[in-house]
Order: C-alpha cells, then sequence, then structure tokens
C-alpha cells in the first residue's frame, strides 16, 4: 500500500516524519534558521537556480526550513491541493492568497459573509491600491449577475461567518472556470478534513491554521494551497512580502494535526447533543449549524462536506441587552475570541452589520459558540442555568 492510498486519518499520523531506514525520533525535530551555510559556490549556485526556477530548498529561513517543509507538505494534503505556504496569521495568508490574482482597475467579487478582518483589508488595502471591489449574496444567489468583463478573483467562505450560510461551490465553480475567473474560498471551518474546496473547482483555498490544526489555542498560523495552475502568483507573492513562521510554531502545528481525526468527531458529536437541546428551547429562534437539517443549506453540506466541527450559532428571542447577560453568567462558554481549540467558547457576533446585501434586520440576537472537549453534559447544564437571564 502506499502513501497516497492510505485513508487520511493514518496520513495525518504517518507522513511529514522523519524518513525510514535509519535510526530516527518519531516528530520532526524543531530547525530554527536565518542564515544557511553551503559547501562550495557550486552549491550556492545551484540553489539559486532551484529558487528561481519555484522549487522548494533549504536556502534562508524565510523560505523555510525542513520543518515547515514538512508542515506545508502535511496540510497540502489535508487540502487535496498541489504545494502550500504558511503564514503567521490566517488573515496573512488570506492577503497574500488574494493579491496575485487581482490588479488595479480589475473587478473583485466578495462575499457578505467573509470573515470580518478580510473586509477590513478590502476597505484598507484593496480599495484605495485600485481594484473595484463588489459584495454577493452569502449563498451566492446573485453573483451570476455581478459578474463583468474585468472580473478576475471571486472570494468564498463556506460556511459563511457566524450565520454559517451555505454556497454550492461546484456550482460558482463551473461559472468562474468559463469566464477565466480566479475562484478562492476560505477553508476554515473545514480545514481539509472536512471540506476539500480545490477538489469541488476552486483554485485557491485559505485557511486558519490557529483553529484545527493547531487545536490547542497557542499558536497564530494560516495556510494558502493552491492548484498547480495557481502555484506560481501565490509563491511568488509570499516570496516578495518575506513571510515566514518560526519552527517552533511549525513543530506546534505538526503536533496539533496528528490528532485531527479524532478531535473532530468528539466536536461534531457535542455540537449535535447541544444543537438538539437548544432546537426544543423556547428562548432559542434558530439553530445555526450546516450539520442540523433545519439549516438552510443543509443539503448542500451532506453532498459537499464529511462533518462538521463545533462552531455554530444559535439565535435568541431576547433583547441584547438579556442575551449580554446570558453570555456574562456561563461558566464552561467563556467569552473570547478564535475556536478549534480544546476550549468552549462564546463570542458576539454582527450579522446584520456585515451582511450588507441580504437583510438580517428581523432577527434576534446571533450568538456564536465553539463547542470544545469537555462533557456535553456539562456544557448543557452551563447553558440551561444560564438561560434564566433571557425571560
Amino acid at each position: 500500500m502506499t502513501d497516497r492510498e492510505h485513508s487520511l486519518r493514518t496520513r495525518l499520523v504517518q507522513r511529514s516524519r522523519p524518513a525510514a531506514g535509519q535510526r530516527r525520533v518519531v516528530n520532526p525535530p524543531i530547525m530554527r534558521a536565518s542564515t544557511v551555510l553551503y559547501e562550495n559556490v557550486a552549491a550556492l549556485r545551484a540553489t539559486r537556480t532551484e529558487r528561481a526556477e519555484r522549487q522548494r530548498t533549504f536556502s534562508y529561513g524565510t523560505h523555510g526550513t525542513p520543518t515547515t517543509f514538512a508542515l506545508e507538505d502535511m496540510i497540502a494534503d489535508l487540502e487535496g491541493g498541489y504545494r502550500t505556504r504558511v503564514s503567521g496569521s490566517g488573515m496573512a495568508a488570506i492577503a497574500f492568497g488574494l493579491m496575485p490574482f487581482v490588479k488595479p482597475g480589475e473587478h473583485f467579487l466578495i462575499t457578505e459573509s467573509a470573515y470580518e478582518p478580510v473586509r477590513k483589508f478590502v476597505k484598507a488595502f484593496l480599495e484605495p491600491w485600485g481594484v473595484i471591489c463588489e459584495v454577493y449574496k452569502a449563498d451566492g444567489s446573485d453573483i451570476v449577475g455581478r459578474f463583468r468583463s474585468n472580473t478576475k478573483l471571486v472570494y468564498a467562505e463556506v460556511p459563511g461567518s457566524g450565520a454559517f450560510e451555505m454556497l454550492d461551490l461546484p456550482a460558482l465553480a463551473r461559472e468562474t472556470k468559463k469566464r477565466g475567473i480566479t475562484l478562492a474560498v476560505d477553508n476554515t471551518w473545514g480545514s481539509g478534513i472536512l471540506y476539500q474546496p480545490l477538489k469541488l473547482g476552486a483554485d485557491v483555498s485559505m485557511l486558519a491554521a490557529t483553529k484545527h490544526i493547531v487545536g490547542h489555542s497557542d499558536v497564530l498560523l494560516g495556510a494558502v494551497t493552491t492548484t498547480k495552475e495557481a502555484w506560481a502568483p501565490v509563491h511568488d507573492m509570499h516570496d516578495a512580502f518575506g513571510i515566514c513562521i518560526s519552527g517552533d510554531d511549525a513543530y506546534l502545528a505538526l503536533r496539533g494535526v496528528r490528532t485531527m481525526a479524532v478531535r473532530l468527531p468528539v466536536h461534531e458529536a457535542t455540537t449535535m447533543q447541544i444543537c438538539k437541546w437548544a432546537s426544543q428551547r423556547p428562548e432559542v429562534a434558530a439553530v445555526l449549524w450546516p450539520a442540523w437539517p433545519s439549516h438552510p443549506g443543509h443539503e448542500i453540506w451532506k453532498r459537499d462536506f464529511k462533518g462538521a466541527c463545533g462552531l455554530f450559532s444559535l439565535e435568541f428571542k431576547a433583547p441584547q441587552a438579556k442575551v449580554d447577560r446570558f453570555i456574562d453568567s456561563l461558566k464552561c462558554f467563556q467569552i473570547g475570541a478564535s475556536w478549534g481549540g480544546y476550549e468552549s467558547l462564546v463570542n458576539l457576533t454582527n450579522i446584520p452589520g456585515t451582511r450588507v446585501v441580504t437583510d438580517w434586520s428581523k432577527h434576534g440576537p446571533i450568538v456564536r459558540f465553539h463547542a470544545g472537549l469537555e462533557d456535553p453534559v456539562d456544557l448543557i447544564a452551563d447553558l440551561e442555568q444560564a438561560m434564566k437571564h433571557l425571560v
């Protein structure tokens, strides 16, 4: 059996480790480097040639070390892509993953459900740079009518941030491909193990490895994975900005990725129990989680995803002031940004403020939760004791 014939669960454990055939440790050792020394001028020249041809070579710290190369190989496999480059945050990955594909005077379409800092990147950089930016509906239902002759890039997030709207990515990919438009997707919720946009027609997949891949809420990390055809501009942009990560962070991410296949099903099972409980509560107006049967786009999730993670939202009937007291009284769910670690979290959302095409004004307050690895009985009890503040 070859490496590529193993299941993903096995590959997450077996690959990106020291080569067989020698006495070795289990994990790739941490390599910290700036300067790399060469044995002679010929070796230096050969390395420069390899760099010019975009080959991976250990030439200088910013270009990667064996530790970061091991992580990039792992994420490329996870995403089902050609190659990967990593960065110091998910937002940095999105920035250098988008910039090569759109220039001043060209048209860029971005989903209204994008992670809010991405919208800030558009306002702070792309628009002042001269890119024509336009927002489309989270479910993609209006995007075909928004295409222009100079549209060069479409950015999607599946599912959408906060409300988890579903988009038919294969259908969108068919539209972008026949127009020669690059399709880039934020895949943080699915992180490769649950969803593979590149196999559904996308050209670029970006994720915050801070979340599921690291899994312990102690490393900031981003990754961009592409098809072979889209690789060169991403590689060149990554190098042009000197984007790099430390060997220590790469090591910690490799440690986290080994357990993804056992962590994610626990997050999913716990979230399903919570959503079943929440759907029966009179204080809850809606459960927002793609795996929930009544969620809009649930059939797309069933078709395209291999599972669900622990990130979900609840819409409440009570006014925001009461919802704030509900949040403040939670004990197991602690208030904090990010998600994907072992701990349960709760945070506010800004759905009406970010959905500029779809009208969310008639909805109640929406609260985002991350179900961690605690006992679901305890998490439900925590939510139940806090419900008294909603009446």
